[in-house]
């Protein structure tokens, strides 16, 4: 009996030594920002439930962590997955010292002059095709004739949210005349929630009632502005339910609302966030780790956009009923026109100077 209690111990043992194992180097952002961090983490927490590989998160609270938390990462895990742009330079120095470890680089575009370490799996994402469709949405529900953009810091990927959102109002004034204005920010963080909100405030006094954040953390803030100026518009409580702010909206003809980003941040603020232009990074770091878990990892780039279920907008959970039945079928229409190639959305700014939309909804 011992000796059969001993061999089950042994191979335990044994077996845990061999477990594949994923760490996830977080950016400064870190686990509970609720947008870019938190949705790569679902997605690793995806692919441990379906294959029961185990699953740890470095946390960086500085830029000068990168290094070392990707280095020690490397040391224990079969794959290591770095988060975000800002870790590009840390990423390319660490992964050629640790061939052996597959490396996964969420929104890192490959080094300059394009070769890519082949134990690393890039993935870029069309934000410019989720931004589009919240642009669009904001256009047709502003009240004021002004809507605003706060971005974090002007990297590639949130220039690109700000090329597809303002594409999105172009287009909307394009197919129905109209001369909706976009007011443009940035707050130079992504963890900075408190200059989101006084830049939203900003923008918000400036005569927009809505604004798409691009910013990480910070726009936790911008969704709070949203609900603070609201309540104070409705004469409302912050515990009313969501039919007592749906029925003030309607009652006053007007209202405030953030635009959330990465994950669906919807029910951050039922009824104050009007939709998220979602970038599934999720699926990006689901897909990583299962192509090396399969042994199918091939290192290199993929950019994943509307047709690669890569980008979206949320379902609107709890706003959907605010918006007009024809609006909501021309943004299926133009996520149709985008997938298909017949609408490309600008992802640069010369592109964004010569955009106009022409298209002919079939309804």
């Amino acid at each position: 009996m011992k000796k059969a209690v001993l061999l089950v111990l042994l191979m335990a043992l044994v077996v845990s030594s061999f477990a594949f194992k994923v760490i996830m180097v977080s950016d400064v952002g870190g686990l509970g920002d609720k947008s870019f961090n938190d949705g790569t983490w679902a997605g690793i927490l995806k692919a441990k439930d379906k294959y029961g590989i185990d699953v740890q998160v470095i946390q960086s609270k500085e830029q000068s962590d990168y290094v070392d938390n990707l280095s020690n990462a490397a040391k224990e895990a079969d794959v290591v997955i770095a988060v975000g742009f800002m870790m590009s330079n840390a990423l390319f120095d660490v992964a050629p010292q640790y061939p052996a470890t597959k490396f996964i680089g969420i929104d890192i575009a490959p080094p300059e002059g394009g070769k890519v370490p082949k134990n690393v799996q890039l993935y870029l994402f069309k934000e410019q095709e989720s931004a589009f469709f919240v642009g669009y949405l904001a256009a047709a529900m502003t009240k004021t004739g002004k809507v605003g953009f706060i971005g974090g810091i002007a990297i590639p990927p949130v220039e690109r949210f700000r090329y597809g959102y303002i594409a999105g109002v172009k287009a909307y004034n394009d197919i129905y005349g109209e001369n909706v204005e976009v007011v443009v920010g940035y707050t130079e963080s992504f963890t900075d929630a408190a200059k989101g909100k006084s830049m939203a405030l900003a923008q918000y006094a400036e005569g927009a009632d809505i604004i798409f954040a691009a910013a990480g953390a910070c726009g936790n803030g911008v969704i709070d502005a949203a609900k603070e100026k609201s309540l104070k518009l409705y004469g409302i409580d912050a515990n009313a339910d969501l039919a007592t702010v749906i029925d003030k909206y309607f009652e006053k003809g007007e209202g405030y609302f953030a635009i959330g980003v990465d994950s669906d941040q919807d029910y951050m603020a039922p009824g104050y966030v009007l939709a998220s232009a979602l970038k599934r990074v999720d699926n990006a770091s689901y897909y990583g780790v299962r192509d090396a878990y399969r042994n199918r990892f091939k290192g290199g780039l993929q950019v994943l956009g509307a047709l690669e279920d890569g980008v979206s907008l949320s379902q609107m959970k709890y706003t959907k009923g605010l918006v007009p039945a024809r609006i909501l079928a021309e943004i299926e229409y133009l996520n149709y026109a985008i997938k298909s190639g017949l609408l490309i959305v600008p992802d640069n700014e010369n592109d964004l100077n010569n955009f106009s939309a022409d298209i002919e909804f079939p309804f």
